[in-house]
């Protein structure tokens, strides 16, 4: 870049930074100056002006590329295809979301079988104009009459409950403000659910979605249709640990009230149960006291993580990490919770993602091997092996079932597949697996392109795996502009899916593009996880150096032409990555990263981003966090 056009450059993405002694923070002994520290407050005018200056920055840079009119019509075309997501059947009904093409949120449709004819239960894109108003999260009723969904606005995390009648589609007064980072979970009564919401803030009259405030004190509050919020039924709370996060959800059968605590990302939680029969007065009951529900404490320590995968009666199967890092099944009669017995151990080398009570009696598992997924039927009762579902080498995107059902819809992804969803009848011996819907994206023709998975030494000697997608039989002599994308964070894996923006810069511009499973993310367990994480936090960064120098050595691009991407975590992965070893990348997107690793724990959520990252509050963490700055 000229001088001239650097200085425009700076001019616009800076505007002039503060030298005083008030943005200058003592961090044991060292000092931290932060000129820009009027950022965190996304409405000073400060903020505005640096975000109106940084749009005028991109638009004059983005003026200038002769192909970005023809790149959009490309994108636009090849995403205009219809998607559907699997089927779930509540009452006597069948629901399932779909999307005609280039609609900005997914409709939710609903018919009386398979075979019937559908018709639109919940369209998200008449709520608003522009498409911002987004279903977040929704609950059907145990009879299929009524509907409790989440909408948030412009992409923040706070949402709004509302309920729709489904036999008349007529919308219920019951509105739910305060919401965030909560399930719906239905009484099976039809009653009412329970979700989680934080306190409103002092003098708020309105949701807001710009605010960042610190999250604190979560609760758990039980809601009867038709009443005000005001008389919600508070179940729980824990106000001498203002950071820990609640989660309630009622058993398939009905019969509990399961509540999980958690104080941060790592995959631990406590687990409380509350048996809904045995309270005398039912949980209205409780509106007119000042008492918690009588939850009962199964777990009551942050050792490891349990979930709910089935239960009779009070003999429950839970997936646990509990001294089984890549997970395993187990169960216990949680009336004598003195004996817990293993059904599935931990598999040697793959990681067991998911477990589903289906067909009665039997399980549908997942298990994660080399970032690949393999489905197996397994009996309930022993855990013992039934039967392996073909699957192609890709991901599976989705699980429709219960316990009852003898039908099961998964869906199925790969970076060469859009989307298949199958449907599978278990009731035969040797299950039946067909295909259900495909998905079909007009002008892409997957036999042009290839996907190869390599794996990669570490500065370390760790084998970092890696996939890599371009056109068939490429030349490997540097030439080619190469996307690097990762993550590498709180226990997410990062696994096949297919991406409309990746197969225009595949197709259209001669891109390679690559996805790194660095350590930190959950690719092969919780081991691989915390390799990644607090004082390991330098793995992350040394595995993704190690995939880009891969990617040079061999021929398949060079720096100039490597442009390294993520976002969230990731968005740290990339800013880090470009202060540590800017030598190795020609270009950098960094998407919404945690980029400030000093103060990220004092603003909204971010305290439960301290079990991944430590907390520059303590001495030896703060150690580790400034190393991702310099």
């Amino acid at each position: 870049m000229g001088s001239v056009a650097g200085d425009t450059a700076a001019r616009l993405a800076y505007p002039p930074a503060r030298h005083d002694d008030s943005v200058v923070d003592d961090y044991h002994g060292v000092r931290i100056p932060d000129p820009y520290r009027w950022l965190e407050d996304p409405d000073s005018e400060e903020t505005k002006e640096f975000v109106a200056r940084q749009a005028e920055l991109a638009e004059t840079v983005l003026a200038g590329c002769p192909d970005r009119e023809n790149l959009r019509r490309e994108v636009t075309r090849l995403f205009d295809h219809p998607r559907h997501a699997a089927p779930f059947r509540r009452g006597n009904k069948y629901f399932h979301f779909h999307n005609s093409g280039l609609q900005a949120q997914s409709v939710l449709y609903m018919q009386d079988d398979l075979d019937g004819k559908a018709e639109v239960l919940l369209d998200p894109n008449t709520l608003s104009k522009d498409g911002t108003v987004a279903l977040s999260t929704y609950s059907i009723s145990e009879d299929g009459n009524y509907i409790a969904y989440g909408l948030s606005e412009s992409g923040s995390d706070w949402v709004s409950i509302h309920v729709m009648s489904i036999t008349n589609k007529r919308p219920m007064p019951d509105k739910l403000s305060w919401v965030k980072f909560s399930s719906i979970s239905w009484t099976h009564d039809g009653k009412g659910f329970f979700y989680g919401r934080y306190p409103a803030p002092r003098g708020g009259e309105v949701d807001a979605g710009t605010e960042t405030n610190i999250n604190l004190n979560h609760q758990i509050y039980y809601h009867v249709l038709g009443s005000d919020q005001s008389e919600d039924i508070l179940c729980w709370k824990d106000p001498e640990h203002p950071k820990y996060s609640f989660g309630a959800s009622v058993t398939e059968d009905g019969k509990y009230i399961i509540l999980g605590i958690y104080e941060g990302c790592d995959p631990v939680n406590k687990l409380y149960y509350c048996e809904i029969s045995s309270l005398p007065r039912g949980i209205e009951g409780f509106r007119e006291t000042e008492d918690l529900l009588p939850f009962v404490k199964l777990i009551d320590n942050f050792d490891a993580q349990y979930q709910v995968v089935a239960n009779d009666g009070d003999e429950f199967t839970f997936l646990t990490n509990k001294s089984a890092p890549k997970n395993k099944l187990v169960r216990v009669d949680i009336k004598n919770p003195e004996l817990w017995t293993d059904v599935l151990p931990e598999h040697e080398k793959d990681v067991l993602e998911s477990a589903d009570a289906v067909n009665n009696n039997q399980l549908l598992v997942c298990y994660m091997s080399d970032v690949k997924h393999i489905l197996q039927i397994r009996d309930l009762r022993t855990g013992n092996f039934i039967h392996q579902l073909p699957l192609e080498i890709g991901a599976v995107s989705e699980i429709s079932c219960r316990r009852e059902d003898k039908e099961v819809f998964i869906g199925f992804t790969s970076f060469l597949s859009p989307g298949i969803i199958f449907r599978c009848n278990l009731a035969p011996t040797i299950p039946e697996m067909k295909m259900f819907r495909e998905i079909s994206v007009p002008g892409f023709d997957r036999t042009s392109f290839e996907v190869k998975q390599v794996f990669v030494p570490s500065k370390d000697g760790t084998k970092i795996p890696m996939f890599i997608m371009s056109k068939k039989d490429i030349d490997l002599n540097g030439s080619h502009p190469t996307l690097l994308y990762g993550y590498g964070g709180f226990n997410i894996s990062l696994t096949a899916s297919f991406s409309v923006s990746r197969v225009v810069l595949c197709k259209n511009m001669g891109f390679i593009v690559c996805v790194a499973n660095i350590r930190g993310g959950g690719e092969y367990g919780e081991e691989w996880h915390k390799a990644g994480a607090l004082a390991m936090k330098q793995n992350c960064f040394d595995d993704f150096a190690a995939c880009a120098e891969f990617l040079v050595s061999s021929g398949y691009t060079s720096s100039r032409r490597l442009c390294i991407e993520g976002g969230s975590n990731g968005g740290l992965l990339v800013a880090a990555s470009i202060n540590q070893r800017p030598d190795l990348f020609g270009c950098a997107l960094a998407h919404v990263g945690v980029m400030d690793m000093l103060r990220f724990h004092k603003f909204t959520i971010g305290h439960a981003w301290t079990t991944d990252y430590g907390c520059s509050d303590k001495e030896e963490e703060f150690q580790w966090l400034i190393k991702s700055h310099y």
